[in-house]
């Protein structure tokens, strides 16, 4: 059974910075591409990040490029999502998962962050 748990959100000052995490179970982790979405109130859910099964491939959205690293810890089966500079745009339930259709996307807990003063 595939388990995906994310954490790691809070609330941040914009210019702040938090470090999701996103622990995986129920598949061989290191075989597949992994993915950060958010949804935001009343928005369509987004691709945030992309980063291929070793790491060394990484996909960005425009909106985060320059102030976001995905990364992964194939050891430890887990996944990574290093925020800087947040913005109050970035405020959304954050949530990892397998490379998806996007219609699949942004599904399960998640991770909530909130930018605000």
């Amino acid at each position: 059974q595939v388990q995906l748990v994310e954490s790691g959100g809070g609330l941040v000052q914009p210019g702040g910075s938090l470090r999701l995490s996103c622990a995986a179970s129920g598949f061989t982790f290191s075989m597949y591409t992994m993915e950060w979405s958010r949804q935001a109130p009343g928005k369509e859910c987004e691709l945030v990040a992309r980063i291929g099964s070793a790491g060394t491939s990484t996909y960005y959205a425009d909106s985060v490029k320059g102030r976001f690293t995905i990364s992964r810890d194939n050891a430890k089966n887990t996944l990574y999502l290093q925020m800087n500079n947040l913005k109050p745009d970035d405020a959304a339930v954050y949530f990892c998962d397998r490379r998806i259709p996007a219609l699949l996307r942004c599904r399960g807990q998640g991770t909530r962050v909130n930018v605000s003063s």
